[in-house]
């Protein structure tokens, strides 16, 4: 199996540098532009499906992606960025955000921690792994579940892991 791993377009949050978990905004004229380009860039891979997360601003990407290449787009809700709760919306130098976002078992109020999105969405690479083991998918999702995914494949200690970040409309390619 071949993977690409792609973050959404570009969206008004990231321009304000808001934290942006399951609030459904969608993408800025760039994000659009950005996700055209991504279509371009991905013509002559022979994709054979498209999961996106539910979200707006990946469903989006992924349906000009999809349209573009003629590539079925499924939705799976493993794929959707962590659940930051009552503090989704706010910005990221929101005091004390950076100290509990990288602890692994802290769970925001009425959101979710990071460890049950690491549980998630390796529950979902397992998953495809069997589902699509001859297949070349494209996974459109967000930062901190490519960061997941990255994770995966990667051996990385808590400072690289949290290091890392993938840009909107960037993509990695993984063989399982």
């Amino acid at each position: 199996m071949k993977l690409y791993v792609t973050r959404h377009g570009q969206t008004q949050y990231n321009i304000e540098v808001r934290i942006c978990g399951r609030a459904n905004v969608r993408l800025t004229e760039k994000g659009i532009s950005q996700a055209h380009e991504l279509a371009q860039s991905m013509q002559d891979t022979d994709v054979d499906l498209i999961i996106s997360s539910p979200l707006v601003r990946a469903k989006e990407t992924a349906d000009i992606v999809g349209a573009a290449i003629g590539v079925p787009v499924e939705v799976d809700d493993r794929l959707a960025e962590r659940d930051y709760g009552v503090i989704d919306g706010t910005y990221e130098g929101t005091p004390g955000f950076m100290e509990q976002w990288v602890q692994f078992g802290y769970q925001y109020p009425e959101g979710e921690s990071l460890l049950k999105v690491v549980q998630r969405v390796y529950n979902f690479l397992d998953d495809i792994k069997q589902r699509y083991a001859d297949k070349k998918v494209m996974v459109i999702s967000h930062g901190g579940v490519c960061r997941v995914i990255n994770s995966y494949f990667e051996s990385l200690d808590n400072e690289d892991f949290f290091k890392f970040n993938l840009g909107n409309c960037k993509v990695l390619q993984y063989d399982l």
